[in-house]
């Protein structure tokens, strides 16, 4: 059974978002334009023509087609899987990719679910940046029940062991499910090891987690361990970026409480903890996603930088290809292992849904079923935990289900040899998504910026806050609280 691409855009933009969540593995899983994702494995730039199809495929239509919306790659090459290994299916998928770049993909997807017809996609994927739009806000009225397509939800879900973050996040208001995740994206402290052994006299995931304050919901001991890391030359993170998804997950509220813009205590907060790590030269003021964030995944900073808060992706996709070498004694590779965080978060993910009016939902359940909740081997997620999804030797990834997860191996020579698994399944138990609303891309990058003002001394505290509401206020017309 083959795929066709029915069509591409954008394709020679550089796709930049998830996360996690979607990207090749050298280019950023979270750009400056988007404020959440989760890389791909394996996934490619978007080719700039339209793949050349035989007559009789182009022309294909009918109840034999499923039609697919992506913004990478990553899941039609899922969807390839599957239907090579399952060549009774019965049906062709139509995949159209339109990268995120410059915010193309909402706006197509939008228009196709609109529109309807023979050509409305009947699958189509949403990333965390943006995916409460497609499961509870301005376009989940498309999305079909995952009940409805022959899923039998309550009771899946409980034997894959989905972590309840996923799964809210992908429930609709009247409490459906009409979205599941692939990846887990729970995150966890990244570390060097050579630093830890050099300041704290071990490298040990378990000692170096009681020494930031793993599971406390504080950050005391992590500005503590921050102190000893600076008298011996070292920064504990690149820029606050890095601390700001644990920051932002943890919070009691979102940005939208009733309607309003609100500012949670902890969100607020950022403001001092990113003013304490300016303060005390406790980073190196880079921004994610350029040159500068980088260059400390390599250790060629202004100062050694001791680690990164991240899911599983930010290790394969992100600072694998950056550490600078392939192998142990490369680089800063080999050298890196993981802990629990200080605070419980999330970042990134891609969630799956089908459309209300698909004539193929039956179908098209099989596929999400394979992709999210199949635990067996021949399922989507053991092939993406273990790296066999192309064969032997691929990369590993966390995935959705705990259940599969601790059935295979997450050891990486990349983390010395331990088995990230240990540490990302709990991960993912700690995270909330119950603080998510639609505008959170949009809201995150005015907050940053204005926290960034705040620490770079242009802006005073107050100040900073009365000018982020007000672009709210002006951009989002939203109620101030």
């Amino acid at each position: 059974m083959k795929k066709k691409l029915l069509s591409v855009l954008l394709g020679t933009a550089m796709v930049a978002s998830l996360l996690a969540g979607c990207n090749s593995t050298a280019a950023p899983a979270e750009a400056p334009a988007t404020e959440e994702a989760a890389p791909a494995e394996d996934a490619e730039e978007p080719a700039a023509t339209e793949e050349e199809a035989p007559a009789e495929d182009a022309a294909a239509t009918g109840d034999n087609v499923i039609n697919l919306y992506a913004f990478t790659d990553e899941v039609p090459k899922m969807v390839d899987k599957f239907l090579e290994t399952h060549p009774d299916f019965g049906y062709t998928v139509n995949s159209t990719i339109v990268a995120t770049t410059d915010g193309a993909y909402q706006p197509a997807l939008d228009q196709a679910l609109a529109a309807g017809g023979a050509e409305a996609p009947d699958m189509y994927c949403a990333e965390a940046a943006f995916v409460l739009k497609y499961t509870q806000g301005d376009a989940a009225q498309y999305a079909a029940p995952y009940e409805d397509l022959g899923i039998d939800v309550e009771n899946e879900i409980k034997a894959a062991d989905i972590a309840q973050y996923s799964v809210d996040i992908g429930t609709n208001p009247d409490g459906k499910v009409v979205g599941l995740g692939y990846q887990a994206t729970g995150g966890a402290f990244i570390y060097r090891r050579s630093i830890a052994t050099e300041v704290f006299g071990t490298d040990d995931p378990a000692e170096i987690a009681k020494k930031i304050g793993a599971g406390t919901n504080s950050w005391d001991d992590f500005f503590a361990a921050a102190k000893e890391l600076k008298a011996k030359g070292y920064g504990i993170v690149s820029g606050d970026g890095d601390i700001w998804h644990a920051v932002e997950n943890s919070s009691e509220k979102g940005w939208i409480v009733d309607g309003a813009l609100n500012i949670d205590p902890k969100r607020e907060n950022f403001l001092d903890l990113s003013k304490d790590l300016m303060d005390n030269g406790y980073h190196n003021d880079t921004q994610d996603w350029q040159d500068a964030w980088f260059a400390d995944m390599k250790g060629e900073g202004a100062q050694g930088i001791f680690g990164f808060f991240g899911p599983a992706w930010l290790i394969n996709y992100t600072l694998a290809p950056n550490c600078g070498g392939e192998k142990a004694g490369e680089g800063t590779y080999g050298d890196w292992a993981v802990c629990e965080p200080p605070i419980g978060f999330f970042w990134g993910g891609t969630w799956v849904l089908a459309s209300k009016d698909s004539t193929k939902k039956e179908a098209v359940g099989q596929i999400i079923d394979w992709i999210t909740l199949n635990c067996t081997e021949e399922g989507l997620q053991y092939m993406w935990a273990n790296g066999t999804l192309n064969g032997e030797g691929g990369t590993k990834d966390c995935v959705a289900s705990g259940t599969v997860m601790a059935m295979s191996d997450g050891s990486l020579d990349f983390l010395g040899g331990q088995n990230m698994f240990d540490v990302f399944v709990p991960a993912g138990q700690f995270a909330t998504g119950r603080n998510k609303h639609q505008y959170d891309e949009t809201i995150n990058i005015y907050w940053r910026d204005q926290v960034r003002e705040y620490t770079g001394g242009n802006k005073s505290r107050a100040k900073t806050i009365e000018d982020f509401k007000q672009l709210v206020l002006d951009n989002l017309a939203l109620p101030i609280k």
